[in-house]
């Protein structure tokens, strides 16, 4: 090199280390408040390594490579270590290349194969295999931004995080350091031990491990899958609730719901608001606006308009009561209807105090002032039980047990009632209908008689220890007296109204249930649903932990775990 070149080259080079010199311990004395604002904000060179220059190649770029150590710079308390530089001072802008490494206090580590930084909007891009480290987790992706000024770092293409519980992946994410929360968006994935979930937004916090999901969801666990379109999970424990769209596959159960929850550690799953339970196994189905469902106990609760579906011979058979309980294990199970308690099926319907059903015997008990209707036949007596065959699932048998009553309406003349009474009736049903009707025990009957031409020749009243009624269509077809038959057939002008009824006699009609809306009283059809909260505002806990967390049901204040209590009293 000519001695002026070699002159030139080094005056250069002092120029840009007073430079340099001048952004690491500030201006001069004498320079305005301004220009002191404006030199912390340069990027200043702790290390410099070996120095160069390249206009041609590298215009107002000043060139450093590392010696026996990284090259090495500072910036507003970011400090970045790499293997070759190229600062640009008068943008404040710098490109690090190779084994780069940028440590932000305590609290984050970032590395990667190249970045770019620019110091006046403290961005940092970084490229080729990045990690991004904090206390509670490593974050893996290709390309990374990091956003100093707002203390985020997002990634668009594809990325991975690691953390003490999980790992997360998802196509598109942000970071956010000052809440330690993230942020996915696009087939997000969280692996656990214990259960995979799918989400297509998400935001995780590496504190806490909780998720909340603003998108369809599938979380699929050892004993369960839960399917939701918005919600809230507590990753450490299994815990969690949806509020749209929400659907749990759990214990040969399907549970649907506006608001369901559910906590693997006490085996529990609950309901709020259009809810529908389906056992899979036995084709059954519950309706209600409050539900429990109780893993160890194998047991369905259900309340507030409850409603239970089991498909009987082809034909749905519908029981309601202010509380429905199913209990047991699927070959045994036993459906219990609580106060008020009705059932409905197109050829038959009751009611009852109680209602209590067991599937392995196929037997049906009404409980306390009990009523059932087979086609126009009404039965009555202090308990009844309906018996279905086994095999066929289709009904066999009926006991009265205690002042047994059957009553129909005379609807050949319209003049009055036939009836029949005793200490307990037993009957069969062919094809689900009453067929035959023993009544023992001080019998009793009143019963209408017509000629082949529908005219009235005699009402029939008589007692007697036994009496077999023949049923058809509902009509008496035959009566055969057992034993010790007293009575008569009196002309109708000759028996008066009041002893065309026998003693006890009690005609409910009007209670009869003949449809499914029957099944509902007042109460029912007048319940105000409370609110799903979280539709449309906020659901996360985490973003201001000093509040007490939102339950997903409007008007309660207590965490999600203590929202479904037994009862559902969730106004």
């Amino acid at each position: 090199m000519k001695p002026f070149a070699s002159f030139l080259v080094f005056i250069l080079a002092g120029i840009v280390l007073c430079e340099t010199l001048q952004a690491q311990d500030g201006t001069a004395s004498g320079q305005n408040s301004d220009q002191e604002q404006a030199g912390s904000k340069k990027i200043n060179i702790v290390y410099g390594g070996n120095f160069t220059k390249d206009e041609n190649l590298r215009p107002g770029a000043s060139i450093f490579s590392r010696d026996s150590r990284q090259v090495q710079f500072e910036h507003q308390g970011a400090d970045l270590w790499c293997d070759y530089a190229l600062l640009y001072q008068k943008e404040n802008r710098l490109e690090a290349i190779g084994n780069v490494r940028l440590v932000q206090g305590d609290s984050v580590t970032m590395t990667s194969g190249y970045v770019e930084y620019d110091g006046d909007l403290k961005l940092a891009k970084s490229y080729q295999k990045v990690v991004l480290r904090n206390q509670n987790s490593t974050l893996t992706t290709d390309t990374l931004f990091l956003d100093r000024e707002k203390q985020e770092a997002y990634y668009q293409h594809q990325g991975k995080i690691v953390d003490s519980a999980n790992t997360l992946t998802s196509r598109v994410g942000r970071y956010f350091m000052t809440t330690k929360k993230y942020q996915f968006q696009d087939s997000v994935r969280i692996v656990n031990p214990e259960y995979v979930m799918e989400s297509t937004r998400l935001d995780y916090y590496t504190l806490s491990k909780n998720a909340y999901m603003y998108g369809p969801t599938l979380i699929t666990g050892d004993s369960y899958t839960m399917y939701f379109e918005r919600g809230y999970y507590d990753t450490n424990i299994e815990q969690g609730y949806g509020i749209k769209n929400t659907e749990i596959h759990y214990n040969n159960r399907i549970i649907e719901g506006d608001s369901v929850y559910f906590d693997k550690a006490t085996e529990f799953a609950s309901a709020t608001n259009n809810i529908t339970v389906t056992d899979t196994l036995n084709n059954g189905v519950i309706r209600a606006h409050y539900a429990e469902v109780h893993k160890a106990q194998d047991s369905v609760f259900a309340t507030r308009r409850a409603l239970s579906i089991s498909l009987v011979e082809q034909d749905s058979l519908y029981m309601h009561g202010d509380t429905l309980m199913v209990t047991g294990k699927p070959e045994a199970r036993i459906l219990r209807a609580f106060r008020d308690a009705r059932f409905y099926k197109t050829d038959l319907s009751g009611k009852a105090d109680s209602i209590h059903f067991e599937q392995a015997t196929g037997i049906t008990q009404l409980i306390k002032r009990p009523v059932m209707w087979n086609l126009e036949n009404q039965m009555t007596g202090d308990s009844i039980y309906l018996l279905s065959d086994m095999e066929t699932e289709k009904l066999d048998s009926l006991k009265v047990i205690g002042n047994a009553f059957i009553i129909s309406e005379d609807t050949t003349g319209y003049r009055g009632y036939n009836q029949a009474k005793g200490k307990d009736l037993f009957g069969k049903f062919r094809e689900n209908e009453l067929r035959l009707v023993d009544l023992v025990g001080n019998t009793e009957v009143v019963y209408f008689m017509y000629t082949d031409d529908q005219e009235l020749f005699g009402i029939n009243k008589i007692a007697c220890s036994k009496i077999r009624l023949l049923l058809e269509q509902s009509d008496i077809d035959q009566i055969t007296y057992i034993t010790q038959p007293d009575g008569t057939i009196y002309p109708e002008a000759e028996l008066p109204e009041e002893q065309r009824v026998l003693e006890g006699f009690i005609w409910r009609g009007d209670e009869r249930i003949r449809s499914v809306d029957d099944l509902f009283g007042e109460d029912d059809n007048n319940i105000v649903l409370p609110e799903i909260r979280g539709l449309t505002e906020s659901i996360d806990r985490d973003a201001e932990p000093e509040e007490e967390p939102n339950d997903p049901v409007k008007g309660k204040a207590t965490p999600a775990p203590q929202l479904m209590k037994r009862g559902g009293n969730n106004e």
